[in-house]
This record gives structure tokens, C-alpha cells and sequence, in this order.
């Protein structure tokens, strides 16, 4: 007797992780056994060629089986499902699902979308899930909209599970209000709708409106569940606020929310964030199991306190790392001021074979630069930027602009600074920096004058840069007239080292009573570059009347 495909019942098969949606059907036809249970590209063919060989390759469940592995699974091979896909003369939305999703799963979401839209074209009837991936298609692209009014068009604007996908969508865009709107006009909201908007507040860095939402959650009877959780304490850590963080962490314990590796781990970072070290540690050595975001969060939480002793401690008792786990050592060296060990830590993680991110290229390069070490940053432009093995973001261009200046070659920083074809305020802060370092005066000031006429506001490190190549060129004039500026155009605040380097002007000018005057105003206590300025213009024009030992 011929067996039946399936019939249906509960399944009791254990599923691999592609496979692991529920279903209603007891699967019975050995071939589909099979597929349920495959893990690899070689043994699928083979069922396929099975399929074909007896017909099931026509039938639509069987086929969707085939594409779902193909789409989804780590082993899988998409181009092979979309082959499969064009072969069958009429698939069903599941189909269409399966491939959107697939699409988005390798991160290729123009042409999810692009399936999406020829399905709409098709007037293939959609479902919610439909909605829910065509969205997700737009996240990645700046689109959205036209699904948006689709959605009020066919009439899905009332299901809860595509309004969740429209407050996800409108979260992960930054358009919170339009996130808002919709939550707000939501008949019903589950647990998905409210931790959607929520995480959307935080990721925005909206941490305390974020917050407002979670106590609104807790009122309204929705229980929160770990993904809620871990948002909100990304919205602690942001916040830096030790004693919410501790609150939330006792709510947490007293809701018995499941406590998983992932919610584990946002606690530890929110201790670490802080300044928490003792309980963070605490944390981290009661974890049953870590991962290597656990062992890389203590190593940013000592780096950051200054204790790399521990830092490189902890990082060498690491059982595996990845390439964020190098950064968070190579950052911490290079932004406690040691860029040898900051070097030597990049030489070994080469050695291991990762490849550096752009990330690990910018604190390199800040190493590189305290230490003058200008022949590593050429080679690291050569090898990672002239053969396009990372692309040169206006961040990476920025640290090699400010690398080629603090190690002498403002022409270097020069040509690159020209190239760049997207810059922004640190970009020109960089140079006009890099110009008033090397004694070009002229060309900082020139570089200031083309960033405002290019609509760029300047900021305190911009008058850094000014001030300082009006103190090297000796203009005296501009410097007064830049001070002024400081405060009265751009409503900032003369900082300490806009005060050293009008100093060190006056002082170079021989003006060393104006000198001491300026210093007896300012608002905050003199620091060793203001008094190295003023006694430095003493011993220039030989003045051994003004009793600095009396300032002092």
C-alpha cells in the first residue's frame, strides 16, 4: 500500500534550526523525512533528484520543503532556491515568503524587495507575514512608504502582527512619530508592539522616553520578556544611570524573566557602562556559560576605568576571540596613551589571520599617531584602502588625515583631505588642526574660511585649530577677533585651551600684561599649558618683572 505524503497531527521530529517553525502535519513519505532532517547542499540534490524521479517535485508542500532549506538554512545555496522558485509554474505565498525571507537572511534586501513588488505585480494574494517581510525589505533601503499604503489598501492596517512590523519599521528608520502613530492607533498591542517601540526610542538614543514607554508597558498587564528587558537596560547603559539599572535589575529578578545568555550579557554591559566594575565582575563569574561579547564587555569596562592590567588579563583568558574582542584591546591601549601595546596587539592579531575592521584601523592609526609611527599608517592605506579591502569611510579618512598630520606629512593629509569626496566637521577640524601644527597659518585660516562658506558651524576644536595658527603666524588681530567670535557668533564657551593658545598669542607678541590679565579672568583654574604659555613669553622677551612665581 502507497504511504500518504502526510496527513495531519503534531509533529514530534526534531528540527534542524531552518526547519524550526511549528507545524500541524506528522510528515510520513520517506523522501520528506529526509528533507526535514537534511544539513547539507550535496544531500538535498539528492533528494531533489529522488523528487523528480517520482513526481513529488511537482507537488507543492514537497517543493516548498526543497526552497525552504535552500532559503534559509547556514548550508543552504539561494540561487538554487530561485532556480527551483522559477521552475514551478504557480507557488503559493508561502513560496514568495520563503524566498523574500531568504533574500533578507543573505542581506541582499534590494532584491527582496524587488520580489515583494513583482509578487504585488502578480496579484499574488498576500498574507500578513507578506507585509511583515516586504517591510523588513525596506529597512535596509530608505523605502517604506508605498507598503505602508498597500497596507491600508487591502485592508491588513488592523492586524496586530503587520502593525508590529510597521512600528519595527518606523523604529529601525528613526521616524519615531510615525512609530508612535501607529502604536498609538492599535486597537491591541502584545508584548512584540510595545518592546518594538521601546527598542526603537533607544536605538535612537530617545533612552528616556524609551524608559516612559517601558512604565507605560508595565501598567498596562503586558508582562515584558527578554528582548524588552535587554532594550531597556541598553536604555540604563545609555543613560549611565547605575541606580535605575540596579531597579531594573530587581524588577527583572522578581518577574522571573527568563534569564538567557543575551539578557545576561546586556546586564553585564549595563554594570560595566556604569562604572560598576565590582558587580559587573560579579556577574560575569557567576555566568554559567559566556560568550565572546561577555568576556569582551569586562575588557571595555577596565579599559575604560584605566585598569589594563586587567584588561589584557582578562583578554588573554579568553577561550576564543573575534575581531571585536582585538579592537576592544587595541582601543584600549590606544585611548589610555600607549600606542606600543596598541601596535603590538594589531601585529599579533595579523599574525592570528583576522582581518581588521574599520574600526581596528581607526584606533591603529590613533596609535600610530601618538607615536609618530607614519611608515605603518602608509602601509595600512596601502594595503587595506588602495586595494579596496575596506572601504574609506569619511571616519576612516578623518583618523588617516589626522595620523598624516601628527606625523609630519601634512601633504599626505592634504591629498587624501582633497580625494575625500563626503566630509564633515571633523574633517576640516583636521586640517585646519594639521595646518596650525605645521606653522601654515595662512592656510588654516583659509581652510576656516572655506568651512563656514560651506554651511559647517564650527566648534570648540575648530578654535583650537584657529587660535593656534594665529599664535604661530603671529596674528595678533585675527586672534582677538576669533576669541571674540567664540562666544558671541557660535554661543560656545571658551574652553581652557582656547584661553592657552589666546595666552600664548598675547604672549608671543610681547603683550605679556594683557597676558596676565586674560588669566586673572578666566572662569575656570589655569592649566599647565596656560602657565607653560605666559612663562614661556617671559624667558622670549627676557621680562623678569612679571612675578609668575607670585601667579602661581
Amino acid at each position: 500500500m502507497k504511504l500518504p505524503l502526510f496527513h495531519t497531527s503534531f509533529s514530534t521530529l526534531s528540527r534542524p534550526t531552518w526547519n524550526s517553525s511549528q507545524t500541524t502535519l506528522l510528515i510520513t513519505n520517506p523522501t520528506l523525512l529526509a528533507i526535514e532532517s537534511c544539513n547539507s547542499m550535496p544531500m538535498l540534490k539528492q533528494i531533489h533528484a529522488q523528487m523528480t524521479r517520482t513526481g513529488l517535485i511537482f507537488h507543492v508542500f514537497p517543493l516548498s520543503r526543497l526552497l525552504t532549506f535552500c532559503a534559509l538554512s547556514e548550508t543552504g545555496d539561494l540561487p538554487y532556491a530561485q532556480r527551483l522558485f522559477n521552475q514551478f509554474p504557480n507557488p503559493n505565498v508561502y513560496m514568495w515568503n520563503i524566498m523574500i525571507r531568504g533574500y533578507l537572511k543573505s542581506q541582499l534586501h534590494v532584491k527582496g524587495l524587488s520580489l515583494f513588488r513583482l509578487m504585488v505585480r502578480k496579484c499574488v494574494e498576500l498574507d500578513r507575514r507578506s507585509f511583515v517581510f516586504g517591510l523588513k525589505a525596506c529597512e535596509g533601503l530608505g523605502v517604506g512608504e508605498s507598503v505602508h499604503c498597500l497596507i491600508w489598501k487591502v485592508g491588513f492596517c488592523w492586524d496586530l502582527v503587520v502593525r508590529n512590523g510597521l512600528v519595527h519599521f518606523y523604529g529601525e528608520r528613526g521616524r519615531l512619530g510615525c512609530a508612535r502613530k501607529v502604536f498609538d492607533e492599535s486597537p491591541e498591542r502584545d508584548v512584540v508592539c510595545w518592546t518594538s517601540l521601546i527598542n526603537g526610542y533607544v536605538k535612537q538614543g530617545m533612552s528616556d522616553e524609551g524608559l516612559r514607554v517601558f512604565e507605560l508597558m508595565k501598567g498596562s498587564g503586558v508582562e515584558p520578556n527578554e528582548i524588552t528587558m535587554i532594550a531597556v537596560f541598553s536604555a540604563c547603559s545609555q543613560k549611565g544611570d547605575l541606580e535605575l539599572g540596579k531597579s531594573v535589575h530587581d524588577y527583572v529578578k522578581r518577574m522571573n524573566v527568563n534569564m538567557s545568555l543575551n539578557l545576561m550579557n546586556s546586564v553585564l554591559d549595563m554594570y560595566v557602562k556604569c562604572g560598576s566594575l565590582v558587580t559587573a565582575r560579579e556577574i560575569f563569574e557567576s555566568m554559567r556559560i559566556r560568550d565572546v561579547f561577555s568576556w569582551t564587555s569586562m575588557i571595555n569596562g577596565y579599559a575604560k576605568n584605566g585598569d589594563l592590567v586587567m584588561a589584557r588579563k582578562v583578554f588573554d583568558e579568553m577561550p576564543e576571540r573575534n575581531i571585536v574582542s582585538w579592537n576592544a584591546m587595541i582601543a584600549g591601549y590606544s585611548q589610555n596613551n600607549k600606542p606600543k601595546e596598541a601596535l603590538e596587539v594589531f601585529y599579533e592579531m595579523e599574525n592570528a589571520g583576522l582581518v581588521p575592521l574599520e574600526s581596528t584601523l581607526v584606533c591603529v592609526l590613533s596609535a600610530c599617531a601618538q607615536s609618530g609611527c607614519l611608515d605603518l599608517g602608509q602601509w595600512l592605506y596601502s594595503n587595506y584602502i588602495t586595494r579596496t579591502r575596506i572601504h574609506l569611510t569619511v571616519t576612516l579618512g578623518n583618523a588617516f588625515i589626522d595620523m598624516y598630520a601628527k606625523c609630519g606629512n601634512i601633504d599626505a593629509a592634504v591629498e587624501l583631505f582633497n580625494k575625500m569626496q563626503d566630509k564633515d566637521l571633523v574633517s576640516w577640524n583636521s586640517m585646519i588642526v594639521g595646518f596650525a601644527s605645521h606653522g601654515h597659518a595662512v592656510k588654516a585660516l583659509n581652510g576656516f574660511k572655506q568651512m563656514r562658506e560651506m554651511g559647517y558651524k564650527p566648534d570648540e576644536i575648530t578654535f583650537v585649530g584657529v587660535l593656534s595658527a594665529c599664535s604661530h603666524g603671529g596674528l595678533l588681530a585675527q586672534g582677538r577677533r576669533y576669541f571674540k567670535e567664540i562666544e558671541n557668533n557660535y554661543g560656545l564657551k571658551p574652553t581652557v585651551e582656547h584661553y592657552a593658545c589666546m595666552i600664548d598669542l598675547l604672549g608671543r607678541s610681547g603683550l605679556l600684561d594683557e597676558a596676565y590679565g586674560l588669566i586673572t579672568e578666566m572662569p575656570m583654574e589655569p592649566d599647565k599649558a596656560v602657565w607653560g604659555a605666559i612663562l614661556n613669553a617671559c624667558r622670549m622677551h627676557n621680562n623678569l618683572d612679571l612675578d609668575v612665581n607670585g601667579m602661581k
